[in-house]
């Protein structure tokens, strides 16, 4: 029988390889006949060739001399932009002290403790003359009937489930909020964000008050957010204003049994040597809103935390910002729902103009491919910090 592997003193390994690379350049022959793909590939080749850091090479060291000079003036921008943003820092402590009283009064009606006059209590809302037109025209008996069942409604002491309803309405701090969080929230009476004072290192305080209850006997827990306004020395030209670079949260002194951060679990276990098997019980760590006052600390040893240590930290300061900048100012309009909706509106229009730009783009490109067709949150007491 004769021998297949060798054909005219040529192994057959050699033959098929040949035939393989053969093929191989043909087809290659026939792609780069191709004008779409030759033009695809030179668009590819020309945005490689003329991105900045190449054209920059290409200049004399005289010029690139004098770019470095820009550069030591854009790092001395930086610092005058951190100054200009520490003295922004101490404009919102002046006005946050204009605002207080209004936020204490806000406090006062929430929780019942003063009733608002009348004039204070006037309110005119868009539809106002609609509403008006539609009562006259109602029947003055059904009017009659309605004021006395009116009359007859409970009259809750302040507005009832305030903040926690605010916490429900906004999807960011309803995902932290477990169910049996929620008799909890419901006796927060107020959030209030504080001021580094001037000379101390620039950060922000929140604090949370909440009213006697059965979970825990801290009046207010804090949450302190550390910031840095200064440009990073490896890296200035990053620089973009105050970021938040850390945060330290409060102690909860929880009552017996009560502590929602942490779950009782029984496990079993077996001796070595006996075999017998007894059952113990241990705590482990549950979700939580409360959870939110014993933060993840931000690495400072030089150690890179892991990627799910990141995202949940910068989710902590990102729901810090938000309630300092948001939630605080505008609580009435969350609580309401209008500001959620405002928020809604705003992010659609912002979405709808890059669509309608995207389409101009679209169009631009259709015209230009007729000319040219290669284009492509006793006394109980403040909470100890952690």
């Amino acid at each position: 029988m004769a021998d297949n592997s060798f054909s005219d003193g040529v192994p057959s390994e050699s033959l098929e390889a040949g035939r393989d690379a053969r093929a191989t350049e043909t087809l290659t022959d026939q792609v780069m006949q191709n004008p779409q793909v030759l033009a695809a590939l030179q668009e590819r080749l020309d945005s490689v060739s003329h991105t900045p850091s190449s054209y920059i090479e290409t200049l004399p060291k005289a010029v690139k001399r004098r770019i470095n000079a820009l550069k030591q003036l854009q790092v001395k921008c930086a610092h005058i932009e951190a100054k200009f943003y520490e003295e922004v820092h101490d404009l919102e402590r002046k006005y946050a002290a204009l605002y207080q009283p209004l936020f204490d009064k806000r406090r006062e009606f929430v929780t019942g403790n003063v009733e608002p006059t009348d004039s204070e209590a006037e309110w005119h809302s868009e539809n106002e003359e609609e509403d008006k037109l539609a009562g006259d025209m109602k029947n003055k008996v059904v009017i009659a009937d309605k004021e006395a069942a009116a009359a007859e409604e409970p009259s809750p002491k302040g507005i009832p489930e305030f903040w926690f309803t605010i916490f429900r309405n906004v999807d960011m701090l309803s995902e932290l909020v477990q169910e049996y969080d929620e008799p909890i929230l419901k006796h927060l009476q107020d959030i209030q964000v504080k001021f580094s004072e001037p000379g101390q290192p620039m950060s922000f305080v929140l604090e949370f008050h909440f009213g006697p209850n059965d979970y825990f006997s801290n009046a207010v827990l804090t949450k302190t957010y550390k910031m840095k306004s200064e440009p990073d020395k490896a890296d200035p030209f990053s620089f973009e204003g105050p970021e938040i670079v850390d945060c330290d949260g409060c102690t909860i002194d929880w009552k017996k049994g009560k502590n929602v951060t942490v779950k009782t679990i029984k496990k079993k276990q077996k001796h070595k040597g006996r075999g017998t098997v007894r059952t113990i019980t241990k705590q482990v760590p549950n979700d939580s809103f409360f959870n939110f006052f014993s933060p993840l600390k931000a690495s400072g040893d030089g150690e890179s935390l892991d990627e799910d240590s990141e995202f949940t930290l910068a989710s902590d300061f990102e729901i810090g910002h938000f309630f300092r900048e948001r939630i605080v100012p505008r609580a009435v309009l969350y609580f309401t729902g209008e500001a959620i909706e405002d928020d809604d509106n705003f992010e659609e229009g912002e979405e709808g103009e890059e669509e309608e730009l995207e389409g101009d783009e679209e169009g631009e490109d259709e015209d230009d491919a007729e000319v040219n067709p290669k284009k492509e949150p006793g006394q109980p007491s403040e909470c100890k910090q952690q």
